[in-house]
């Protein structure tokens, strides 16, 4: 997987090669998080018009993918980030999510937030989210509090 240009794009989440990172996403999702706390969406509710669906890939490979969903206005969330186990440890999830960050910059969004898990395979996601700058926060959109989740957001500055 070394070698080729690191490239992040939006894209369709309905792309053939990125079954691989959906079934992974999906596994690590339902892995230990009751089934009334998984607030994924389903891969088909990503193509909506509200969502830019990101993919990162190195050398033409799928090794990671995000999106950012406006919930409102100048209020976006982050969902289904993902990156390949075996692609860890090399930087792609804190590019991806500045990938991220920067697009919700660009729509004028003011604020991005997310939904993660208490988990322990939930620990490495909260590490990199409190070193972008997201901070815990109280539920937020239509989300109610969940003791299996952890709600984080990063004031983006602009219009509130």
């Amino acid at each position: 997987m070394d070698g080729g240009d690191l490239v992040i794009g939006r894209e369709s989440p309905l792309g053939e090669d990125l079954a691989l990172l959906f079934r992974r996403h999906t596994a690590d999702m339902h892995a230990d998080t009751p089934p009334e706390s998984i607030h994924m969406l389903p891969r088909a509710a990503l193509e909506g018009p509200e969502i830019a669906f990101f993919v990162l890939r190195e050398g033409g490979v799928a090794l990671g993918m995000g999106a950012v969903k406006r919930i409102a206005p100048a209020h976006g969330e982050i969902k289904s980030m993902h990156v390949l186990t075996e692609a860890r440890g090399r930087g792609h999830s804190r590019r991806m999510l500045q990938a991220l960050i920067d697009h919700a910059r660009a729509e004028g969004m003011a604020r991005l937030s997310l939904e993660t898990g208490v988990q322990p395979t939930f620990i490495a996601a909260r590490g990199l989210y409190a070193r972008a700058g997201f901070v815990e926060c109280p539920a937020f959109g239509d989300y109610r509090p969940d003791p299996n989740s952890v709600f984080m957001t990063i004031d983006l500055g602009g219009p509130d």
